[in-house]
């Protein structure tokens, strides 16, 4: 039984597949959360790491927001116990790529963080600025789970990206993070709350929604200008098509953007949002990837002097 376990463990297969379901779940559980927040449930459980002082699960008398809360709790496990699978995979292969295994240990220790901060988010009765916090601590486990994906994966031999396409990058990459910091502020000076006592930040909705959507349009704007400037100096496919997936996602974002905004915010929408708010996360390290340099190979890439490129193969001697 060990054998064969260690077995499937040993297949490059199983560890791309484990790495890609703990990218999805991590995005998963932000969503779950999200309807957490959005039906009212932030206390369904309203203490931590019991879901009452005598239970560690809900009870009939917490009705459908007790559900909810615990539903999302359960979930936490789920998404660790696919990180361990992940991780014990990536230590049976940590000799196919360096860094493969460090990558599954950081993310492993941003789950165990995230649970922690929940904890401490719903014993501090949902309080604003760690409810911001835990949706970003997401948004950081997001790119260690994408990280680690993108390292078990066969790709082509990476593009030299000049010097400042990979500064853009960096920029581009800043800025949809300083997006997701404002639309975590918004949320919280927002109706959204979680619960009826909740506390808000205090600042004004308005004001801050203007911030956002100002931090938008820059994003979009330096994404566009990141992809006319690959299209112009010639670069491979895989790495304008990343510009463009961006820029695509971003367009998209910006439309349930406006629609949650003038339709005074109705919860289903909002949760889409926060979908896309992952969504663009994961594109914009996407790109960044694309033109950022890296000296490892891959796993279960092909042996040196063996190129593939764009779907070309050129098998080489010199």
């Amino acid at each position: 039984m060990l054998g064969k376990l260690a077995s499937l463990l040993d297949r490059p297969v199983v560890l791309r597949r484990a790495a890609l379901a703990s990218l999805v779940a991590n995005i998963g559980i932000v969503c779950t959360g999200g309807l957490v927040r959005l039906t009212g449930s932030g206390l369904g459980c309203p203490t931590w790491p019991r879901c009452t002082e005598e239970s560690y699960v809900t009870t009939q008398e917490m009705g459908h927001h007790g559900i909810i809360e615990f539903g999302n709790r359960t979930l936490t496990f789920v998404l660790g116990l696919i990180a361990v699978i992940a991780l014990a995979a990536a230590w049976r292969q940590r000799r196919r790529v360096p860094g493969l295994l460090a990558a599954g240990v950081w993310m492993m220790a941003g789950i165990v963080f995230q649970g922690v901060l929940g904890g401490i988010t719903v014993r501090m009765a949902l309080n604003p600025w760690t409810v911001m916090a835990h949706f970003l601590a997401s948004m950081l486990l997001i790119a260690l789970a994408y990280v680690f994906w993108h390292r078990t994966r066969d790709v082509p031999p990476r593009w030299t990206a000049p010097a400042a396409i990979r500064t853009a990058g960096i920029v581009v990459t800043a800025v949809s993070a300083v997006v997701l910091v404002l639309g975590t502020v918004v949320t919280g000076s927002g109706p959204h709350s979680g619960d009826t006592k909740a506390a808000r930040t205090g600042f004004d909705p308005e004001t801050v929604s203007q911030l956002h959507g100002d931090a938008v349009f820059v994003l979009v704007g330096l994404t566009l200008a990141m992809w006319l400037g690959l299209r112009a100096l010639g670069a491979p496919l895989r790495v304008t098509r990343a510009a463009a997936l961006l820029l695509a996602v971003e367009l998209a974002q910006g439309v349930v953007g406006f629609v949650q905004y003038f339709t005074g915010l109705p919860w289903p929408v909002v949760l889409l949002h926060m979908l896309g708010a992952c969504l663009v996360w994961t594109a914009t390290l996407g790109l960044l990837l694309a033109v950022s340099p890296r000296a490892e190979r891959p796993a279960g890439a092909r042996p040196e002097g063996e190129l593939v490129y764009e779907g070309h193969s050129d098998a080489s001697t010199a």
